[in-house]
């Protein structure tokens, strides 16, 4: 099995697999607001387009689905009267219309998504548009302890209509598949979970049944010997993790890919961005993309690399901002595949990244809460972000050392407050089973409380 995730196909190859040719690019940057023409950076976007998004049909369904999906795993929050967190649901809707009329038609929640919130406020945005202009998609996401009975499945099934506020389901998936044999059967099968749902994609309740994977390579072949057309499969896809992806945490997804088509299944893409990490690339990778797309963002090059294989039917991407979901519809409406060329810059470009520090988070916030009261996302993120900076300290004599000091010091501060740091880590390991990254979060918060107690007491490394 390790071969399979190991096999070797070039950046030849990938375009070949994707059935794409060479064709020519234009660059674009977007703005923040709904009516703006000129983008954060200064440059003029013009309208961005309501008639243009390219659309994939699902070959068992026929439905035809648009290649910008919106991941509802990150709704923009806000405090409320109270002093309590919550959903922000009039920027939610905000987004979800302006989605919509842009030709954005497939939203994908989950009942454990913010809090529990994702669904919610993502059945009172949709309500209010007519059924047949959106697909809804949503999980059994019962891969924590004490949720794997039978009547705990049904429950959490019957919720999600209710929270939904719909009577079917377009894209139901068994949730994080990936763990062992054993954990999918105790998950699904032994407890009778998969028989109700085939009955209910029957009766169609369901209208396509899929599953969403990460881990064991294993797992993920045995699901085609079950004797199930599967009508779609989540999986994670990027120029990263075509060859590269955090064994054993994941798959490459070259390998993923070919088999979902040789299997005749449709491929639904998350972590286009890698947790945002693709969108904001070091120095040196920055700068060979910036070399033959000077206006092209780094989230543009990575959205495009996703979207290009033409056996992916969506690809998922969690838009907080409205920024960020109008330069995703530019970047689909229409979408221009990845060159050959253009490989070969991100084929460098992943060279680059695959050496450097970053840790593996994708900040799902599966983790959370720690009871503890660490920010595990948060606290990746920012040391992530000094790496994407190329301000990683490596000596107490680097050039840098007392700007580059200063900014990690003061942003953790800024980004983390200080009893939610990664210093109050108690190692209890009840948040690794929870990461679908398979990373170490304690060996990764001692590494990260390490570098900041360091720099604190300006000690040499």
């Amino acid at each position: 099995m390790e071969q399979k995730n190991k096999k070797d196909i070039n950046r030849r190859d990938f375009l070949r697999i994707a059935g794409v040719g060479t064709v020519a690019t234009t660059a674009a940057v977007y703005g923040c607001k709904s009516d703006n023409t000129v983008s954060a950076e200064g440059g003029a976007i013009g309208e961005v387009p309501k008639d243009k998004m390219t659309y994939r049909i699902n070959p068992h369904s026929g439905d035809k689905v648009s290649l910008l999906g919106y991941g509802c795993m990150r709704w923009p929050l806000r405090t409320n009267a109270d002093g309590e967190e919550e959903v922000d649901q009039e920027t939610v809707n905000q987004l979800v219309d302006y989605a919509i009329e842009h030709g954005v038609n497939y939203f994908d929640t989950a009942p454990v998504y913010i809090r529990g919130w994702s669904e919610t406020a993502t059945g009172i945005a949709l309500k209010r548009h007519p059924r047949d202009k959106f697909f809804i998609a949503t999980k059994l996401s019962n891969h924590r302890a004490g949720g794997r009975s039978f009547q705990a499945g049904i429950d959490m099934y019957n919720k999600s209509f209710r929270d939904l506020q719909v009577d079917y389901i377009d894209y139901y998936l068994l949730h994080s598949v990936g763990s062992s044999i054993k954990d999918f059967n105790e998950r699904f099968v032994d407890n009778g979970l998969l028989d109700f749902l085939l009955k209910e994609k029957k009766a169609g309740r369901i209208r396509n049944l899929g599953w969403s994977f990460h881990g064991n390579v294993e797992v993920f072949d045995h699901m085609f010997t079950l004797g199930i057309q599967w009508d779609f499969c989540q999986i994670q896809l990027n120029y990263q993790d075509w060859q590269h992806a955090a064994v054993p945490r994941n798959v490459n997804a070259e390998y993923l890919y070919a088999e979902l088509v040789k299997h005749n299944v449709p491929a639904v893409i998350m972590e286009p961005l890698l947790g945002g990490r693709l969108a904001r690339v070091n120095t040196q990778a920055l700068t060979l993309m910036k070399e033959m797309h000077p206006g092209d963002t780094p989230a543009k090059w990575a959205f495009r690399y996703a979207g290009t294989p033409e056996h992916i039917l969506t690809v998922l991407s969690g838009m907080v901002y409205m920024e960020h979901l109008q330069e995703n519809i530019r970047t689909y409406a229409p979408l221009e595949p990845v060159t050959a060329q253009e490989n070969e810059v991100l084929e460098k470009v992943t060279e680059i990244l695959v050496n450097s520090d970053y840790v593996q988070c994708t900040e799902c916030q599966y983790c959370m809460p720690c009871p503890y009261g660490i920010n595990i996302p948060a606290v990746f993120a920012h040391y992530n972000r000094t790496v994407s900076a190329g301000e990683i300290l490596k000596s107490a004599n680097d050039d840098n050392y007392r700007k580059a000091r200063r900014a990690f010091l003061i942003g953790y501060d800024r980004s983390v407050p200080k009893l939610r740091q990664a210093d109050h880590c108690i190692g209890c390991n009840i948040c690794r089973p929870l990461c679908p990254q398979r990373i170490n979060i304690p060996q990764e918060m001692r590494r990260v409380d390490l570098y900041a107690e360091q720099l604190k007491q300006k000690l040499e490394f």
